[in-house]
């Protein structure tokens, strides 16, 4: 084992720890102090109503007004090397603290955070994305002005196809009103949201008091309690009900009511890959993670062989049913999330997805108990370290299974690291962060800062593999900045090893960097190239004793070795076709 260690002179920027799921805002007026807000303070202060205390980017001219207004605010502005880096640290606080927020520059910051809040958006993690403008006035003549584009709506134009809610504040009249609707949109529908700010508009004050309409959506009572007649019914019906929970019950603090359910009827239940650690995995009624092939072949009979199969907050999307070769009859199934309800082949509108999992738990029902056999529950490994024995996917990621505690987070990239972390063992709740469903390469490292600025009680473990972290590997000079400790594992396999199994060649080739080398980069922490199972051991045992810097340890594995997951995934398809 080759190992180097960087000395750090950065002191920490951890604050104190907040929880995921975040109480509706305080009410806010324009009248609040004896003050009247500006567009900017009211903006503040309405995002300090929801919880942020933090938020990332980059400045530049057309938002360093409210940069300013910013820096004597309570909120403190983390600052990263790119803009779509900013982009996935405000994703990951978002999945850690309930809401995140990002504030950049016009066009050529905006624009760059596209693919990062397309991310957000397509798995509903909460990011309020505000953007300097030009000024109003200086629009008038319609000048071409540094940033613009086409025209000055462009920008605004792009990111209304990947929120849920735009608005541009460009008058006092308006400019409140539409800053809740917005706010209340990214928490109520939980998918990110964009503001645009023309700076000479930061200032401007109120013009009529205003005040928050905190009144929340409700369900339909006929349409809830048809809905809950037939969930009931069916589930009664059955011999063999089964509950996959996914990412929405985590994103609508529902975990809780899922549990009641469950353990009140004695329903086994799993995962999907996107909504992994959404319940604990070493709960009784915990079956694994279920993604068809990808799963474990016991989970995903015992998923498939039952007449009623619970889905709760759950995307049927093609990584969380294993690229397709899951089977689930739609006429066996309750599918509830905060877009759609469905049971069996009935559609029912108008149900809030909160009110019917938590009205859902209160039926009194008799349901059949089902045995859960020893062999689909998660089977303890038995883990040895062989010292010369070569490094594999499977020891690897049993080695990490060795470190899991309360007190780590999981934060993997996409590829075989997203794959293989199928496997692992979460045993605290919300402890895996993953872009499992629009799978963007670059995601972990900026998400794990995220995660701790977010909870700073929270050690990251980082799965990355080499091509991804040649992507974003430079945020790790903000972890070290920050003070913050995560342990970055690298799964160097020289290339886009997934990629190789769908079509070889030598585009799925990259430079082999030294990857434990960028400590000398940044100017800290320790670095650690591996080779062997023995040369792993030390490396992790360092490595986690080194709690005041960041870690990175180079993990060298054969191009054509991949995890029991990707394995399990490639034996089912080629079966298939």
């Amino acid at each position: 084992m080759a190992a180097r260690k960087t000395t750090s002179k950065s002191k920490s920027g951890a604050a104190k720890s907040r929880a995921a799921t975040k109480k509706s805002p305080k009410r806010t007026s324009t009248k609040d102090n004896g003050k009247v807000p500006t567009i900017g303070s009211y903006l503040i202060q309405r995002l300090q109503d929801y919880g942020i205390n933090e938020m990332f980017g980059i400045p530049g001219d057309f938002v360093l007004q409210f940069y300013g207004m910013l820096e004597e605010s309570p909120i403190k502005v983390v600052g990263t090397t790119r803009e779509d880096n900013a982009g996935y640290a405000a994703d990951g606080y978002a999945r850690v603290n309930g809401l995140g927020a990002v504030c950049v520059t016009y066009c050529v910051g905006g624009l760059s955070l596209c693919n990062s809040i397309a991310g957000a958006y397509a798995e509903k993690s909460p990011v309020v994305v505000i953007s300097g403008a030009p000024g109003m006035e200086e629009r008038e003549t319609d000048p071409l002005l540094h940033h613009r584009v086409k025209d000055f709506h462009t920008q605004r134009d792009v990111f209304e196809k990947i929120t849920v809610a735009t608005a541009l504040l460009d008058d006092p009249l308006t400019a409140f009103q539409e800053i809740d609707r917005c706010l209340e949109a990214c928490v109520r529908y939980k998918r990110p949201v964009y503001l645009e700010l023309p700076r000479d508009c930061v200032h401007k004050k109120a013009v009529i008091p205003h005040l928050p309409d905190d009144r929340q959506p409700i369900s339909d009572e006929n349409a809830l309690r048809e809905s809950l007649a037939e969930a009931k019914k069916l589930i009664q019906a059955s011999k063999k009900p089964v509950v996959i929970a996914g990412v929405e019950v985590h994103r609508f603090g529902l975990r809780e009511e899922v549990l009641k359910f469950v353990e009140k009827n004695k329903i086994p239940m799993c995962a999907t890959i996107l909504g992994k650690s959404v319940v604990s995995e070493s709960h009784p009624l915990y079956l694994g993670v279920y993604e068809g092939a990808m799963g474990r072949n016991e989970v995903q009979r015992y998923v498939e062989e039952s007449d009623c199969v619970i889905l709760l907050g759950t995307f049927m999307t093609d990584i969380n049913l294993g690229i397709y070769t899951a089977h689930l009859d739609p006429g066996k199934c309750i599918y509830a999330t905060s877009e759609k309800l469905r049971i069996s082949y009935h559609h029912f509108h108008d149900v809030v997805f909160s009110d019917f999992v938590k009205e859902l738990g209160k039926q009194k029902m008799k349901v059949v108990v089902r045995k859960i056999p020893d062999n689909v529950r998660p089977q303890p490994v038995e883990f040895q370290v062989k010292p010369s024995q070569p490094i594999t996917t499977k020891h690897l990621f049993e080695s990490i299974n060795q470190i899991l505690g309360d007190h780590t987070v999981v934060v993997t990239d996409v590829g075989d690291c997203l794959f293989g972390a199928v496997d692992l063992m979460i045993s605290t709740h919300t402890k895996f962060l993953s872009p499992a469903y629009y799978t963007s390469m670059g995601f972990a490292i900026p998400a794990s800062i995220g995660a701790q600025v977010a909870n700073p009680d929270l050690r990251p473990i980082v799965l990355v593999g080499d091509g991804a972290f040649q992507m974003t590997c430079l945020e790790l000079s903000t972890a070290l900045k920050l003070g913050y400790n995560p342990i970055v594992i690298v799964l160097n396999n020289k290339g886009y090893t997934t990629e190789r199994f769908l079509q070889e060649g030598p585009f799925n080739d990259i430079p082999d960097w030294k990857y434990h080398n960028i400590t000398d980069l940044i100017g800290g922490g320790w670095g650690f190239e591996v080779s062997t199972e023995g040369d792993l051991e030390k490396a992790i045992k360092a490595a986690l004793a080194n709690r005041d810097s960041l870690s990175v340890i180079n993990v060298h594995l054969k191009p054509t070795d991949v995890s029991p997951a990707l394995t399990r995934l490639a034996d089912k398809m080629s079966k298939q076709l």
